[in-house]
Order: structure tokens, then sequence, then C-alpha cells
């Protein structure tokens, strides 16, 4: 037994050395070479699919800058209704309704002021100043001409002229005593 515990130790020992040596010296004939050719994998570099790919980078730019301005003016309108919705905010935004009421009512009761008789010699006149916009009114006994001036920076911006027949309204000054008005 010895003998072939032997002759396989050979046999191995052949095969390993003949295996490192067909390695080492049997494949030398058989190389092939061929030019070492560098290729770019970025299309920015190596032209192939160069517009899908500058179409794609320019997608993301553009996508991305306009996701941040939403965000920008989310937040923006966000701190707007904040302020807004402030208890000194409501209560200016409530003063300044009840304020332009009354002044409504003060100008239409001067607009239609039966204490004096106005006529065509006497008219009754009033103006008033409204936040740098001008309010005119004349009143000579058959008509009612309002006047509205827009300003913006001390330059007339638009006139509005609104006339006003007063006998149609019920009220009149000469003629109500022959049961008309």
């Amino acid at each position: 037994m010895t003998t072939n515990v032997r002759i396989n130790k050979r046999v191995a020992q052949v095969l390993i050395m003949g295996g490192i040596y067909y390695c080492a010296f049997g494949t030398l004939g058989v190389v092939w070479g061929s030019e070492l050719v560098h290729e770019f994998g970025n299309p920015s570099f190596s032209g192939i699919n160069q517009s899908a790919h500058y179409l794609t980078v320019d997608e993301q730019e553009r996508s991305r800058a306009d996701k941040i301005a939403t965000e920008l003016q989310d937040e923006l309108d966000e701190i707007a209704r904040e302020a807004d919705n402030t208890v000194l905010a409501r209560f200016v935004r409530n003063l300044e309704s009840r304020i332009y009421s009354t002044l409504a009512k003060d100008l239409s009761e001067s607009l239609f002021n039966y204490a004096g008789i106005p006529t065509s010699e006497n008219p009754i006149v009033g103006e008033i100043n409204l936040e740098g916009n001008i309010l005119r009114w004349v009143n000579n006994g058959t008509t009612i001409t309002l006047t509205v001036e827009e300003w913006f920076d001390g330059e007339l911006i638009s006139t509005t002229e609104i006339v006003i027949p007063v006998g149609d309204f019920g009220g009149c000054w000469t003629e109500c005593e022959s049961g008309d008005g």
C-alpha cells in the first residue's frame, strides 16, 4: 500500500507541476493584444446621447428651482396670513370698516341735506380728502353731482363723475307742496 500511496503522490506532483508549467509557459504564445481605447461613460464627454443628457440635467435644475421658489412663496404667504390674523389686525380692520361706514352715512346725509334749500345760484357743496383721493359734491336742488378724483404720488390717475337726479329719490326742496314728492 505504501507503493500505491507513493504513486498517487507522484502522480499528483506531476499533474501539479505540469499545470504550473502549462500556465507559465504554455499560454505565452497565445496572447492576443489590442489597442487600449478609453471611452467616457458621461454623455457630456462622449457625445453619445448628449442632448438627452442636457435636457435631463436642465429639467432637474428647473424643477429644483421651481420647488424652492414655491416653498419660499408658501412660507411668505403663511407669514402674511399669520400677520393678518392677529388680534390687532382684526381690530384695525373692524375699526376701519366702522369708520368708513360712518363716513359714508355722514356723506350721504350731507349730499341730501334738507336743512337748507339749494338752488343753482346757491348750491350746497362739500369736499372730502380720503386717503389722498378727493370726493367733491355739488347739490343744486335738481341734481347732485359727485366727483371722485383718484390720485397717486401727486398725479391724477382718473376722475369719475356721478350725476344723481334729486327728485327721483322722493326728496325735493321746492315742488313737494304740489304732492309729487
